[in-house]
């Protein structure tokens, strides 16, 4: 199916986006939309004939416990009632610990990079088969954007991709802007990556702006669209035909002739580099498939190697899988020391670049804040210029469990009851604000001792 040009719909530019001349389509973050309560800019997009596509952004198929049912119930319902040919989801994990590593359950509130590995690539196969037959629609998977490497990596990112690709048949969003920004940060070639994932597998691509600082990439999805990304487009359209191409822009929005110019520019691009979009059509419901020959390559180079005379177990074809158990138990004792690392200040498991790791904790907090903002704008507006250095004060010691809007009310109260807010009527305002959401009053001080000493375990 052809998509064509598209932009992410969000609220703050609804009146934007349905302006916007020869639009095809839209991307709409799942978790935002409420499949009875339909925003009636996209019921009055989809009455002229736009086409709507959910992108999720909380499963965590690159996690190692298996995806939630209901998460996956509640993706699969907004695809019903959007009537999309298709989801989309990330090659990502977003939360760690539990029962597997007998630890706290730790949230990174972010998109975090798999391990190229073959256990993590066994689980997150696994992770996928249990999402495709959980969905109505076909289901595409993005490749994301990274500040830190895995230590010990055993297959590029273009191999990973063509070996989820050839075991699952699912289908690729390639974000164009996630290439580049690996480039400066991990030294990936983005055109080694192109030659070697399954190009016939992509389902549409992402385009995006960022910006770098002191060396090291944003993906920041507020900043214009660079011209390297822009070339690394050309690069893909150099290769292939997409069904589709769409902007992204999550914050700091511009004009709508700003919006228009990136779009004529991603256009224009594609010319360029051989035609527009989506010439021969394409059957989501099929597998993208990859030579076999390919694969056999693939782990030929990556396979390692046994004692002298012995012949070599590779993984995958010939070869019996390892219990998937102590496979997932591997990857989720691994995902969970670098998540205590980044949001619990843990020491940095070995091999990480410790520095690396340091720039990754920072986003993922100052993220945390921006978000927090977000679902409860009351909050800053409440505390002012005291808002974000609050929140990040509390946050150091204090790790996301439950999700953002938990977030803001666990924040709140923590400012309630340490007495941290001096303004009495930011206080007065803060307190009507919590109790309207929360409970009658602040805890007591027994209950603010117990919380206390479980964020002190999780901080361990």
């Amino acid at each position: 199916m052809e998509l064509g040009i598209g932009i992410g719909w969000r609220p703050q530019i609804a009146d934007t986006v349905e302006r916007l001349p020869g639009l095809d389509w839209v991307e709409v973050v799942a978790e935002n939309v409420c499949p009875g309560h339909l925003p009636p800019s996209l019921l009055r997009l989809r009455s002229r004939g736009v086409r709507v596509v959910p992108h999720g952004v909380s499963l965590g198929l690159g996690g190692a416990d298996r995806p939630s049912q209901q998460r996956l119930a509640d993706l699969a319902e907004r695809a019903e009632a959007l009537d999309a040919p298709l989801v989309t989801e990330h090659i990502a994990f977003v939360r760690a610990g539990g029962a597997l590593t007998a630890s706290p359950a730790l949230e990174a509130g972010h998109l975090l990079p798999v391990p190229r590995t073959w256990d993590a690539l066994e689980v997150l196969c696994e992770n996928v088969r249990i999402a495709q037959d959980s969905l109505p629609v076909p289901l595409a998977l993005e490749n994301i954007a990274a500040l830190i490497s895995w230590p010990g990596e055993e297959l590029t990112e273009g191999q990973f991709l063509a070996e989820l690709v050839e075991r699952t048949g699912v289908r690729l969003l390639i974000d164009v802007a996630n290439l580049h920004t690996n480039h400066v940060n991990r030294g990936e070639d983005p055109s080694a990556a192109l030659d070697e994932l399954p190009v016939e597998a992509i389902a549409y691509v992402h385009v995006a702006g960022g910006i770098e600082r002191d060396g090291v990439w944003h993906d920041t999805h507020a900043h214009p669209v660079t011209q390297p990304v822009l070339d690394v487009l050309s690069a893909l359209r150099a290769r292939v035909r997409p069904p589709g191409v769409l902007l992204e822009r999550d914050d700091d929005f511009p004009a709508g002739a700003e919006l228009e110019g990136e779009l004529a520019a991603i256009r224009t691009t594609l010319a360029a580099a051989g035609g527009d979009v989506a010439g021969a059509r394409r059957d989501f419901h099929g597998p993208a498939q990859r030579p076999r020959r390919h694969r056999r390559a693939v782990r030929a180079a990556t396979a390692t190697p046994g004692p002298a005379g012995a012949e070599s177990a590779t993984p995958g074809e010939g070869s019996t899988h390892a219990d998937p158990a102590p496979t997932r138990q591997r990857v989720a004792l691994a995902q969970a020391a670098l998540l205590s690392a980044l949001v619990a200040g843990t020491p940095a498991p070995e091999g990480f670049d410790a520095r690396r790791l340091r720039v990754q904790s920072r986003a993922l907090a100052a993220k945390r804040a921006d978000v927090v903002a977000k679902v409860a704008p009351e909050l800053p507006q409440i505390l002012g210029a005291d808002y974000r250095a609050s929140f990040l004060a509390y946050a150091r010691n204090r790790t996301m469990h439950a999700g953002y809007r938990r977030d803001a009310l666990e924040f709140a109260e923590h400012l309630l009851a340490t007495g941290r807010v001096e303004d009495a009527d930011a206080r007065r305002r803060l307190r009507l604000w919590w109790q309207e959401r929360a409970a009658a009053r602040p805890p007591r001080r027994a209950t603010r001792l117990v919380r206390a000493a479980r964020s002190a375990l999780v901080g361990r």
